[in-house]
């Protein structure tokens, strides 16, 4: 499969609290074929912890 399914984009920001539910997500994004991309970040709103991690689709050219 060249393109992600569902009509997903190649890159994806995954954010949310740091919570189970951001877990799942990240989770699920790996299970469909995406690969993590970077580090994930984490910064505080309001004093609660929000998470961000980039994902691309497993098909994307890379150059360095």
């Amino acid at each position: 499969m060249t393109e992600p399914p569902n009509g997903l984009p190649r890159y994806r920001l995954l954010t949310g609290p740091d919570d189970e539910v951001f877990c799942r997500r990240v989770s699920e994004a790996l299970d469909l074929g995406y690969e993590l991309y970077g580090d994930p970040a984490i910064t505080l709103d309001a004093g609660r912890a929000v998470v961000a991690q980039a994902v691309i689709w497993h098909q994307v050219i890379r150059y360095v």
